[in-house]
């Protein structure tokens, strides 16, 4: 059996960080598919995947990303994470703020032999458009807090 860790961290430590698309190749089938709310209409394959990447790096281009923790359980690996860096780019639309941001997430692979096949992202995204000041959380309306 293939170490489902370390192609995890492969896609962390070259894709994210060393800025590597076409490490995407290696690590993806040609038929995943990338389940981000943020970003629901990703093609499939590693095209889709390399878009992903550009696009939040394209907001945060000094975006570091490290796996704090990963839990294997048979072809599925849980990877949490935390990524941060400066948004100087458009981000989901708007413009970039210039402001610091970093989050925390969850990435699920399902892996197909030594590749991953489907992935689901989880992520603070709203935190990260709080801390860019692109979103902003009020207080609860006392209609809803009853």
């Amino acid at each position: 059996m293939c170490d489902l860790r370390a192609i995890a961290m492969r896609y962390a430590d070259e894709v994210w960080n060393g800025r590597r698309m076409e490490v995407v190749d290696e690590l993806f089938t040609d038929g995943h598919r990338y389940h981000d709310p943020a970003l629901p209409d990703l093609p499939t394959g590693p095209e889709g995947v390399r878009r992903r990447v550009e696009t939040y790096l394209g907001a945060v281009p000094d975006a570091i990303v490290t796996i704090e923790d990963t839990i294997i359980d048979g072809d599925r690996i849980a990877a949490r994470w935390s990524w941060g860096g400066t948004n100087t780019g458009e981000i989901l639309g708007m413009p970039p703020t210039g402001r610091s941001a970093s989050i925390t997430g969850c990435h699920l692979f399902r892996f197909e032999g030594d590749r991953i096949a489907e992935t689901w992202a989880f992520a603070d995204t709203l935190g990260l458009l709080t801390q860019l000041g692109l979103a902003q959380i009020g207080p609860v309306p006392a209609t809803v807090a009853s």
